[in-house]
């Protein structure tokens, strides 16, 4: 089934294929992914509403995020993506656990590698702890934060050094999710938030190096 123009620009974005400054353009587009140009402009109008894209002068270009909008997103993120886990705790099935804990043996093969196939590993990671908490609202939402998210020049998985604590962070919150224990899924994920905005924070201020 193809997909259609709001989905592939929005996954191009998500992918870093489009960075935040860069300018879209309607003919390019349409060009790009073999579709019609109406499709395009409607797509481009839905992420300029969703604030994806943002106008200078008329063109429309990806957004970015200040320090202000970095420093709310990771509040909401990380108390949502903290219920998350609590939930999951509770309601995972025994399946859904041994998916996560295959993910963290597997991404293990990723240390040392490429980043962004780590970011892209960190996304489904996340992505299953969501749909194991069995709330639709709440995987909503947080639908709606990692799109946000996608607006980041860079991946904190690039600082030096973060990609092996962030996959011992990520054992810590699958076996607090297959012990059942809600209060530590929900403290671990929120570690885990935490940490990758510090480091993200480090990377903006020069202390830390990204690969």
């Amino acid at each position: 089934m193809p997909k259609d123009a709001y989905t592939l620009i929005l996954a191009a974005i998500e992918a870093g294929m489009f960075k935040p400054g860069d300018r879209l353009v309607e003919a390019e587009l349409a060009e790009r992914f073999g579709v019609s140009r109406t499709p395009v402009r409607e797509a481009l109008q839905r992420l300029e509403t969703q604030a994806m894209l943002t106008r200078d002068g008329r063109s429309l270009i990806v957004a970015s995020l200040d320090h202000n909008q970095l420093c709310e997103l990771y509040a909401v993120r990380t108390e949502l993506e903290g219920l998350a886990a609590r939930l999951a705790a509770r309601h995972a099935t025994d399946e859904e656990v041994r998916v996560l804990q295959s993910m963290v043996l597997e991404d293990r093969a990723l240390l040392g590698g490429d980043p962004r196939a780590l970011s892209r590993a960190n996304k489904r990671f996340h992505k299953q702890i969501h749909l194991a908490s069995h709330n639709r609202f709440l995987v909503q939402q947080l639908d709606l934060v990692h799109r946000s998210m996608a607006l980041m020049a860079t991946t904190s998985f690039a600082a030096e050094g973060r990609d092996a604590t962030a996959l011992a962070e990520h054992a810590a919150i699958v076996g607090a999710i297959a012990a059942r224990d809600g209060d530590a899924a929900y403290a671990a994920l929120r570690e885990h938030i935490s940490q990758a905005y510090e480091t993200r924070l480090r990377v903006e201020a020069g202390e830390l190096r990204v690969r």
